[in-house]
């Protein structure tokens, strides 16, 4: 996994440490645009890249920009534009897109006025959870109300008007990491409101994809009292993955070793079940994407994790995809209802799909899908799996995944089997 901040000798990508100044943006034209990339400058501390030989510095760096791309999708960056409203009214102002951290100064976008020339012009501005104030306020500078919730800017030029309100800050005064305060922007009879998102910004998880699918994905598998059906698993994996990590939760009453290249086998207290097993082998996980695949399972010679990873890759918005084991698909979708707070919601299974997936054919999204696929790990970890369930697992591993994760599923298949020492199939495109 790849986090801001940690050694590059562990394979994780970096961002630098920046001293805190007042955002600025762009000078806005009326309509849509993104928030300006501003590049960090690192200061007062020693940049991350000088633990990476200057030979592989170029490819690791193109890695990480793949990487952010698809994480700035997965988050809704792509979403995050500014929108300015033109003057239908006099006052133009950030419709949607105006974000500040909590508790710091803040240049607020797109603030003016336009009308017809007046003796005086006066505007102002009210919030409820922050101050505001104009940067650099020079003398015959009329400006009320400098760092109060409330403040109101005169002059008899529109021109200086315009110059101070686009040197108008806003700052927070209530820490809170995901708030939402209301600006009520004033002229005359004239008021028009506008939101002010207050978030905390997190740093992105990033993980290194390296060059092949061994770098790529990690092998989980929950183990319990059958081990000559783990073994025959574990044997037919190595077939055409011999380095890929395989990591065993092993819940079993008398413990076996299981031993082998690349095998981490962990050992709990007896009968835990499923999900405590799941939990505990998603933790282990270093790889961008886990491959869960039951004990019984068998990896034939068609078997192609690759497939499942291009999908993801193409599609960064996608958490989970399922194949298929023998004919059975397993997919479904979940329908709830939230119902009353006393008696609770009702929660129906569907043995159906949502939609199909654009431009893969047999492909659907869907809620849940049978136990065998493909997880992102830092998405599956963030719902997590509840140990309190130990045996009740197709159906209710899916229940809190509901709107927390994007589910993939597809019909396609090849010959084989599940069960005891049968087959593990997944989909051909």
């Amino acid at each position: 996994m790849l986090s801001s901040g940690q050694s590059a000798r562990r394979g994780r990508f970096f961002n630098c440490h920046c001293d805190p100044e007042i955002p600025d943006f762009p000078k806005p034209n009326i309509g849509p645009f993104r928030n300006g990339d501003v590049p960090c400058t690192c200061q007062n501390t020693e940049p991350a890249n000088q633990y990476v030989s200057k030979d592989e510095l170029d490819d690791l760096q193109k890695r990480r920009a793949e990487e952010f791309r698809q994480h700035q999708i997965r988050s809704g960056k792509e979403n995050d534009v500014l929108i300015l409203a033109p003057a239908n009214t006099p006052l133009q102002y950030p419709m949607r897109g105006f974000r500040v951290t909590p508790m710091n100064k803040t240049l607020i976008p797109g603030l003016a006025l336009q009308t017809r020339k007046r003796a005086v012009y006066k505007v102002s501005l009210r919030v409820q959870k922050g101050v505001l104030s104009v940067l650099d306020v020079q003398e015959g500078e009329k400006v009320d109300g400098q760092n109060e919730k409330h403040l109101s800017i005169s002059s008899s030029s529109l021109q200086q008007i315009n110059e101070l309100l686009s040197r108008l800050t806003y700052t927070s005064t209530i820490y809170h990491i995901k708030t939402e305060d209301l600006a009520y922007f004033t002229f005359e009879n004239h008021e028009v409101i506008f939101p002010i998102e207050i978030r905390r910004l997190s740093v992105p998880v990033l993980f290194d994809p390296g060059k092949d699918v061994n770098s790529q994905v990690t092998v989980l598998i929950k183990a319990f009292l059958r081990y000559k059906e783990l073994n025959v698993l574990i044997k037919s994996i190595r077939w055409n993955y011999p380095k890929i990590k395989i990591i065993v939760a092993d819940d079993s009453l008398n413990p076996e070793k299981v031993v082998g290249d690349n095998i981490e086998h962990y050992i709990m207290p007896p009968a835990q079940g499923w999900f405590a097993g799941r939990n505990l082998a998603v933790s282990q996980v270093t790889t961008k994407y886990f491959l869960w695949v039951d004990d019984d399972f068998v990896f034939l010679n068609e078997t192609r994790i690759e497939s499942f990873v291009n999908i993801m890759e193409a599609i960064p918005e996608l958490d989970v995809v399922g194949g298929q084991v023998e004919t059975n698909q397993f997919s479904f979708k979940l329908q709830y209802e939230e119902g009353i707070s006393e008696e609770g919601g009702c929660i129906t299974r569907v043995h159906s799909t949502h939609a199909p997936l654009p431009g893969f054919d047999g492909c659907f999204f869907a809620d849940g899908v049978v136990n065998y696929f493909l997880g992102r790990t830092d998405a599956v970890r963030r719902v997590g799996f509840d140990p309190f369930l130990k045996r009740v697992a197709h159906t209710v591993f899916w229940w809190p995944k509901v709107a927390a994760v994007v589910v993939m599923t597809t019909d396609h298949s090849i010959d084989g089997f599940w069960g005891h020492n049968f087959g593990l199939n997944e989909y051909v495109l």
